[in-house]
């Protein structure tokens, strides 16, 4: 059964084999992403954590999860093996409840590349949520890490903002039966 050009996967060659995507041909553009992550913790766990400004016996939990999501957005390619490996140039994580009880982290990554750091976002944020869960699981395992997503991206063939697909360049194969569609959550 062949694939269309425009629904096939980029990392799936001619014969259905793996492979990494040729970006030689690509053009270097500023490139960003931004995703986010939430962690839930239960009332009495995130109350705690509040009064004792957000330090748990292991130490200062916000700061250790910025530190792991940041060497985990610059390891991206080791820990998924059709990255191209990225000298990012920059990467941000913040974290601050939404909630009583939910944390979020976002993780906003930036290069001038050939290539988006999307999973260089993702993977940040993940790793920044599963720290915060590893300080804290003292407290309670009913830590519930959640909605790891992409959120924005922008300098590549397609633009995401609000977790939807925003823009496709005009030579992008997609282009020819829509502009805009939505990007599963």
């Amino acid at each position: 059964m062949s694939r269309s050009k425009q629904n096939s996967l980029t990392h799936i060659d001619a014969d259905n084999r793996p492979r990494m995507v040729d970006v030689g041909a690509k053009a270097v553009t500023a490139r960003s992403a931004t995703a986010q992550a939430i962690v839930r913790f239960p009332i009495v766990v995130a109350r705690a954590l509040r009064d004792g400004g957000m330090r748990a016996k292991k130490g200062p939990v916000i700061d250790t999860a910025i530190i792991a999501g940041t060497l985990a957005a610059k390891r991206t390619h080791e820990l998924i093996p059709f990255c191209h490996p990225l000298a990012i140039e920059r990467c941000d994580i913040a974290a601050g409840f939404v909630t009583d009880t939910d944390l979020e982290i976002r993780c906003t990554v930036a290069i001038s590349h050939k290539t988006g750091v999307e999973m260089e976002a993702l993977t940040g944020a993940g790793i920044a949520a599963l720290t915060v869960y590893d300080m804290c699981k003292a407290l309670s395992h009913e830590i519930v890490v959640a909605d790891l997503r992409l959120v924005e991206k922008s300098g590549g063939k397609r633009d995401v903002r609000g977790g939807k697909l925003k823009s496709v360049a005009k030579d992008h194969p997609a282009s020819a039966s829509r502009t805009t569609r939505k990007v599963p959550k």
